[in-house]
């Protein structure tokens, strides 16, 4: 459920969280492992998909980057976008291409630590599936 309350991460930070970013989120949180589980190993852009995600939900990002982020995890997770997933070798053109311009406006703040954490990742299909699972587990509760 989103928050219609608009809320600053710190005093610094002038931009304002909005309703749309607090649903990307929830979008993100809901989709983005199964999703990763199924596709990991087809993606050659799946490390800077991680990396995104892991400095996405980092407390240190900015609220303003968060936000392009999470919108460009958002587009990913979604099934029907503007060139649908199930497309063979087409499918993911389009989400490529979402992150790639993401990415760019926000390349400044993607951590070593957040690069490191989506090799590790990608390193162990093993984590990859238990994420999948543990996701599934809290859709159920």
């Amino acid at each position: 459920m989103a928050r219609s309350k608009a809320k600053t991460a710190n005093m610094g930070d002038a931009v304002f969280e909005t309703a749309e970013t607090v649903s990307d989120e929830q979008t993100v949180r809901n989709g983005f492992w199964p999703k990763v589980a199924r596709f990991a190993g087809k993606l050659p852009f799946a490390e800077d998909l991680l990396s995104a995600y892991y400095c996405a939900f980092d407390r240190q990002t900015p609220l303003h980057v968060r936000a392009i982020l999470l919108g460009a995890l958002a587009y990913f997770v979604l099934p029907m976008d503007g060139m649908p997933d199930f497309l063979p070798l087409l499918g993911f053109t389009d989400d490529a291409a979402v992150l790639a311009g993401a990415m760019k406006m926000v390349i400044d703040n993607i951590r070593p630590e957040h690069r490191e954490a989506a090799r590790r990742k990608l390193g162990s299909d093993e984590d990859l599936k238990q994420d999948d699972l543990q996701q599934e587990d809290l859709q159920q509760a």
